[in-house]
Parts: C-alpha cells; sequence; structure tokens
C-alpha cells in the first residue's frame, strides 16, 4: 500500500468487464469475518494466454499470498488451456509498496523494468506548438479506417518492448470504447507524405483524482524518431491541457523502453512523482 488512492471506483468497475476477462474465473474477492472485503485479485490472459498478467490488493499478508498463489493457478490454467508449455506471469508493484515486494521476491518473481509517473504543472497558459515541416497533424479517429491504421501503428512500434502483447483488433476497439475516459477525439496521428508515423493517445484517467490530463500512449516509428514529432505531440498535449484549466500533464513510461524516453519528458519539464516495478516469472504450466 502506498498511502493514497490511485484508482477510481469507475475504473475498477471497467476493469472488470474489460474484454479478455471473465469475472466467473479471473477474479477471487477475499472477505474478512465481519463480511467485509479484505483482498481481491484478477489474472488477465494476454493475447494467446502465453503472457498472464495479474494483480493482487491486500493489506492483510496472508491473504495477499494467497491471491497470489491462487492468480497464479489461474495463469496455469489458461495456459494449459491454450496448449503452452509454460508461460510467463507479470505484474507491477509500486516501489513503494515493500509488503507486496516481499511477497513477489517470495514467489521468486524478478524485476523486468521500471516504470516512472511523470507530471508536469500547467501554472501559466501554454502555447500551442507549430507540428515540424512536412508533417500533418490528424485529430481524432472516427472511421474504422483510421482505427485500423492507428492499431497497426502501435503494434509496429511496440512489437517486442515488455509486457506488450497484441490484442486482436475488435477486442482493442472494444476495450477503448468501454473506457469512460476516453473517446475518440483524444487521439492524435501524425502523418508525413500521407504515411501514418506517429500517434498520441490521450485520456482523462487522471482527470477525477489529479485535474491532470494523460497522455496514455505515445510512440513514433523508428524510422522517423529525432525529428521532433514526440516533442511536439507532448507540448500540443501540453497546450490543449492548460487551455482546459486543467492543473498539469500526467504519463507513465517505461525505463526499459528502447528509445530515449524518459529523457524527451525530464528535457520537456516532466518530473517523475511516482516509481513502480514490472516482475515477471515463468511457470510450468504441469
Amino acid at each position: 500500500m502506498i498511502g493514497f488512492s490511485d484508482a477510481t471506483v469507475t475504473e475498477v468497475a471497467e476493469r472488470i468487464v474489460e474484454p479478455g476477462f471473465d469475472r466467473r474465473t479471473d477474479g477471487f474477492l477475499v472477505f474478512g469475518g465481519e463480511g467485509r472485503p479484505v483482498g481481491y485479485g484478477t489474472a488477465f490472459g494476454k493475447g494467446d494466454r502465453q503472457v498472464v498478467g495479474i494483480q493482487v490488493w491486500s493489506r492483510t499478508p496472508a491473504v495477499a499470498a494467497w491471491l497470489y498463489e491462487r492468480t497464479m493457478d489461474r495463469a496455469r490454467e489458461m495456459g494449459r488451456q491454450n496448449g503452452h508449455a509454460e508461460i510467463t506471469v507479470e505484474t507491477d508493484i509500486y516501489r513503494a509498496d515493500e509488503p507486496q515486494r516481499g511477497l513477489l521476491a517470495g514467489h521468486a518473481f524478478t524485476n523486468g523494468t521500471t516504470y516512472h509517473r511523470m507530471r508536469i504543472d500547467h501554472g501559466e497558459p501554454v502555447a500551442r506548438p507549430a507540428p515540424p515541416a512536412g508533417v500533418v497533424v490528424r485529430r481524432g479517429a472516427w472511421d474504422d479506417a483510421s482505427r485500423w491504421t492507428a492499431h497497426e501503428l502501435i503494434i509496429e512500434c511496440f512489437q517486442g518492448q515488455y509486457g506488450f502483447v497484441v490484442r486482436p483488433h475488435e477486442e482493442w476497439v472494444e476495450y477503448l470504447e468501454l473506457s469512460s475516459t476516453f473517446d475518440w477525439s483524444q487521439m492524435t496521428m501524425l502523418e508525413v507524405d500521407g504515411r501514418a508515423v506517429a500517434l498520441r493517445i490521450c485520456t482523462d484517467e487522471h482527470l477525477e483524482n489529479d485535474d491532470c490530463g494523460c497522455v496514455g500512449m505515445l510512440c513514433v516509428l523508428e524510422e522517423f524518431r529525432g525529428r521532433g514529432l514526440a516533442r511536439f505531440l507532448l507540448q500540443d498535449a501540453f497546450a490543449h491541457d492548460s487551455a482546459a484549466g486543467r492543473a498539469g500533464t500526467m504519463l507513465d513510461v517505461d525505463t526499459n523502453n528502447p528509445t530515449p524516453a524518459l529523457g524527451l519528458y525530464l528535457a520537456v519539464g516532466m518530473r517523475p512523482i511516482l516509481v513502480s516495478d514490472g516482475w515477471r516469472r515463468v511457470l510450468s504450466v504441469n
């Protein structure tokens, strides 16, 4: 536990109806002696279920330990059902949550990467930047063709990165449309010579708790990096949030990213406010 809430009730409710999650088999709620909930765990199968993400929440160490065992058992079941001999189980834990870190180490998980939550405050109005020369800005993804292009761009940019598993297109669209903090107007693509080369997806994930906009995803094709596209998309998001009267803009960055993303975010004035680690373990399903 880290001493403050990092999710809203709505976000939790949306998580348990997310495409690919079966509430009958993939979630575990533990009640205490007075009938009050004391722990909750989930197992979320990604893609063909060779990678399974688990999450455990409990202030009671014995309950948390049981939930880790149960979610890993469910992960093994998913692997067997899909014909895998072994699977990779992944989870994220806040750096400050020492009890959970201890439990993971005790369950033979190893640290795979580190995430920094970044924030910039907008005390003064932020000017909207001009796009780099030769770049066309496309705002919103209102038709199927635009959404296919955006999804293919994400896959090309993130393929092979830590924790990334390709979702079927229809499931990806459904996942976004089920979110109360997203709509298609919050997607921005950059084109060069008619080709989509960069993408930004913003959400209202941090609006309720922090009065901040959120850059949920930012990517640039490898051959177009170093041209100022990511910087433009960031500063454009800052200007949008400032004009909307929001206190700031936030995002999460994987420091295992093959691009120098963390350095860029620091260079544009963002600062780290929260650190979490990505942990993983390879399990035999037998």
